[in-house]
Parts: C-alpha cells; sequence; structure tokens
C-alpha cells in the first residue's frame, strides 16, 4: 500500500515538472530542503489525518487486534521491538499509525513509527507519511524521541527489518534478530524499558513465491536488498472479486500483542558485554509472550519462534 502511495506521489511530482507547474516543483524543492531533517526529529504528526475514517476500514479488512498484557506507564519511555516484519507490516501501521487503537490502550504515550530513511526522499509522501505518526529509524531518530525527558514518548522499530520480508511465508515463525543488538544499545543509552511486540497473522496476508536460502532468487534478492535498501519479495494475494490471485492482502486476522515492559536503567556507554546480556534477556521475553500467546491464535503447540 505505501509503495502504491509513493509511486502516485512521485508521478505526481514529475507531472509537476513536466508540465506548467514546474515552478510548484522548485518550491516543493526548496521546502524539502529546508526542512529534510524534520523526519529525525520527531516528525510531523497530524490527528487529523491518523483519525481518517479509512483507518477503521483498514483495520476491519483483516482485522487488526491490538492486546494489551500490561501497563505502561506513561512516565517512562519505551522502545517496542516489532515482530516480525511480514510483506506488509499491517499490525504496526494499522495499531501505532491510526488512531484510537493505541491511544485507548495506553493513554499518555506517543508511539512513533520508525521506518528505513529512503521513504523521506519521496517528494509528497513523506508529508503523508510524517503526518501519521512515522519517523527515519536512524539514530539520530530513535535519540530524539527517547531523549523526551518527561517520559511518554513510545518508539517502534520493526527489529527484522526488510530483510526479513524475506521469510515472510504463510506459517513462518523465523525472526531476524541474533545480530540485531543496536536497539539493545540504544536502549540503554536512553533508560527506555523495552517492550516486546509480537503480531501474530502478519506472515499469512500474502503467500511469496518460494526463495530458500541459497536459492538463485535469495540469492539476487539479498543483493538487491543490500544495494537498494529495501527487499524485493514476490508475493501475491487475492484480487478484488475473485480470490486465485492479486496484490489485495488475505482477510487474515491480525493480534499484535504488547508485552510487558523490561526495566532498562540508563548506560551512557554499555559495554558489549552488558549489550549481550540484555539483548538474551529481551530474547527470551519475547519467547515467553510468544509462547503464553501463540494457543490463542491458532498456532500448534509443537512450533516455536526460531532466532536467525
Amino acid at each position: 500500500f505505501l509503495s502504491l502511495v509513493a509511486e502516485f506521489c512521485c508521478g505526481f511530482f514529475v507531472i509537476l515538472i513536466l508540465g506548467n507547474f514546474w515552478f510548484l516543483a522548485v518550491l516543493y524543492l526548496l521546502w524539502l530542503y529546508l526542512d529534510w531533517e524534520t523526519p529525525c526529529a520527531g516528525g510531523r504528526r497530524s490527528q487529523w489525518v491518523r483519525s481518517w475514517t479509512v483507518w477503521k476500514y483498514f483495520r476491519e479488512y483483516f482485522p487488526i487486534h491490538l492486546i494489551k498484557t500490561s501497563e505502561l506507564n506513561p512516565n517512562h519511555n519505551y522502545l517496542l521491538g516489532f515482530h516480525p516484519h511480514g510483506v506488509l507490516v499491517a499490525g504496526a501501521f494499522g495499531n501505532f499509525c491510526t488512531d484510537p487503537p493505541f491511544k485507548n490502550l495506553f493513554p499518555g504515550l506517543t508511539p512513533y513509527l520508525h521506518i528505513m530513511p529512503i521513504w523521506f526522499g519521496c517528494p509528497f509522501f513523506r508529508e503523508y507519511i510524517m503526518s501519521a505518526g512515522m519517523v527515519s529509524a536512524s539514530k539520530e531518530s530513535v535519540s530524539y524521541v527517547l531523549n523526551n525527558e518527561g517520559g511518554g514518548h513510545a518508539s517502534v522499530i520493526v527489529i527484522g527489518g526488510a530483510e526479513e520480508s524475506l521469510n515472510a511465508h504463510p506459517g513462518s515463525l523465523t525472526l531476524n534478530i541474533l545480530k540485531r543488538k543496536g536497539f539493545i544499545k540504544m536502549a540503554l543509552k536512553h533508560g527506555a524499558h523495552l517492550v516486546p511486540v509480537f503480531s501474530f497473522g502478519e506472515n499469512e496476508l500474502f503467500k511469496q513465491v518460494a526463495n530458500p536460502k541459497g536459492s538463485w532468487l535469495r540469492n539476487v534478492q539479498e543483493k538487491l536488498q543490500k544495494i537498494m535498501g529495501f527487499a524485493l519479495p514476490l508475493f501475491h494475494a487475492r484480487g478484488v472479486f475473485q480470490y486465485s490471485f492479486g496484490l489485495i492482502p488475505y482477510r487474515q486476522p491480525i493480534h499484535t500483542v504488547v508485552g510487558s515492559p523490561i526495566p532498562v536503567k540508563q548506560n551512557l556507554n554499555p559495554t558489549t558485554e552488558e549489550i549481550d546480556q540484555l539483548h538474551a534477556l529481551y530474547l527470551q521475553k519475547l519467547k515467553n509472550l510468544f509462547e503464553e500467546h501463540k494457543s490463542n491464535y491458532g498456532i500448534p503447540v509443537h512450533k516455536s519462534l526460531i532466532f536467525e
């Protein structure tokens, strides 16, 4: 969905340049230059955009549910690790970029969904995603959000990133997380409490062309991902009037479960050992969250998370 909107916005910008409104394009480029750092400085959210009626229908289509398992004190800042990435990241968008799901369950907390910086270079599209509460996934951006002295901010990071989308097959429980420790270091530096989040059903929205590790397709996808910064999973789902083929996601329920916070004491210069210890604790809490709730959402008893 976001890719389609981005393409439309870029196309509109090209029309301005080629048409009789090139001066508007020049003015926007000037604005882009002056506003370039905003995605790393908290963005520019709009309550009006986040409350559009279309988001209500978007959430009801699957439907998307947000499940609260513990209180999150708004006097603290939090770093929420979202799993898995899936193809669409529908649970993250529906719950953290639209109102009122998160707002009702966690009053006093403002969520910021961190996404790849490349998206903020797209004309006009950047204004839309910032208005929905999305900000850059850069270190500077995460630090800006978590530096709020009064608390009440929640950085939401899709830990597996674009690479994990290549594992987004129905039934897949593989998470790219063993080597991803930057979010742990950020939590320690800012004293932000860590919260594991698992979105059941995220990988069931699309069917992806078989791309096992070592296959020619997977090798090409991984090389392109390293070059462009984002992955290109080959996926399909249903159409508008038929269910055999199309790009509209399947109507599969998504249950995004927000776990209990892991208290983190601020440490401006954490050692590698301290980072590894907190990372191991986070993995255990994430695993416990999954095991505790998997039976509620159709996951067989014998299946468990796989960390890579």
